[in-house]
């Protein structure tokens, strides 16, 4: 085992601070990785504060990784000591089910391990995340940082990237589809951005004319104002595909008018009860809703390639470790864009001079 460190919540009501533990040491194909930066994602807030009502303290959130291999299992064979490597929502699952088998590692039948908050598969214990100075994970679930891809922008890709390239690419996003993004946060950015380099023809639809802009300037072709009737009136049947990145619960029932036929919208933010639909609604036009949960591992490595190729990436502002706190209040009002990332050097100056 080695000694860690990195910043966890003791309870739902107290702030991070910093948290010594032990890391296990290396199993049969494992990899450990010296963590360089660590995103901080929405999902971290509700695992620290117990919003979602299952959190285990000391919760130590970070699921979106990027940091350098410094050791292998002997059995390893898939990365080396010095590779560039990411690691995002999960570290492990059974591999042998179906839906592992099939590359979705995140439905795994018997139950994937989470990256943080999560039962380890062998000894029960609680995943600590990438809030930490270095992690051990099975190899499977480690990914390869392409050449050229920005280490510290590269580490939202690993669940925001994720979450919205995943829909995009299964409903076939690309040229000649109109395709309309619901809110502009670090889902809602990385949408826009990701069905733009698809090819499609993007809208931004947002409730302000200033995140219209915004949403210009990050690759959006027009902007729809969801609270000009008119414009949501000119604007029925026209989209093959809606992603919704809105976060908290909300009435679909505008959104779907937007759906031309067989057009489809995919819910990625709120993951809470949402008020009935209408079933006409649905079934007039042939129109479908569904959700998205982040991707499996060959899926988030396809996203990376492409981003490597196309130089895409996340709009990020870098904040020390001990910073977090702050963030998190941040990120409650909005203020960021889009995307919190941790230089994990500020936690190990921390640990140095300890």
């Amino acid at each position: 085992m080695t000694q860690a460190i990195g910043y966890a919540a003791p309870s739902a009501n107290a702030p991070l601070a910093p948290f010594h533990f032990e890391r296990r040491a290396l199993r049969e194909g494992d990899v450990a990785i010296d963590i360089l930066y660590c995103g901080v994602c929405h999902s971290d807030i509700h695992t620290a504060r117990n919003e979602w009502h299952n959190s285990v303290y000391p919760a130590l959130p970070g699921h979106e990784i990027v940091g350098r291999v410094t050791a292998v299992h002997p059995s390893a064979t898939r990365h080396k000591a010095g590779d560039m490597v990411a690691v995002g929502c999960m570290v492990d699952s059974c591999l042998e089910c179906r839906e592992c088998k099939a590359g979705y590692e995140q439905h795994c039948l018997n139950g994937a391990t989470l990256t943080y908050n999560s039962p380890d598969r062998q000894t029960g214990e609680n995943t600590l995340g990438g809030y930490s100075d270095h992690i051990v994970v099975r190899e499977e679930f480690v990914l390869r940082v392409p050449d050229g891809l920005d280490p510290m922008r590269a580490a939202p890709l690993l669940c925001a990237g994720i979450t919205t390239w995943s829909p995009l690419t299964r409903f076939h996003v690309g040229p000649g589809k109109e395709v309309a993004v619901v809110g502009l946060g670090g889902l809602g950015h990385m949408g826009v951005k990701f069905a733009a380099a698809l090819g499609a023809n993007v809208t931004m639809i947002t409730t302000s004319p200033e995140k219209g802009e915004d949403a210009r300037h990050l690759g959006a072709h027009e902007v729809l104002l969801s609270t000009d009737r008119d414009q949501m009136k000119a604007s029925r049947s026209r989209f093959d595909f809606i992603l919704n990145t809105i976060p908290v619960a909300h009435d679909l029932h505008p959104y779907l008018q937007l759906l031309r036929r067989e057009g489809a919208m995919v819910l990625v933010g709120a993951i809470e009860p949402l008020p009935s639909i209408h079933g006409g609604m649905l079934v007039s036009n042939d129109r479908l809703v569904g959700g998205s949960a982040i991707g499996g591992i060959p899926l988030t490595q396809e996203m990376l390639d492409f981003c490597a190729e196309r130089n895409i990436l996340p709009d990020c502002e870098v904040i020390a470790m001990q910073d977090i706190n702050e963030a998190y209040a941040r990120m409650l009002k909005s203020d960021v864009k889009y995307r919190f990332v941790i230089d994990m050097a500020s936690l190990k100056q921390e640990k140095e001079a300890a």
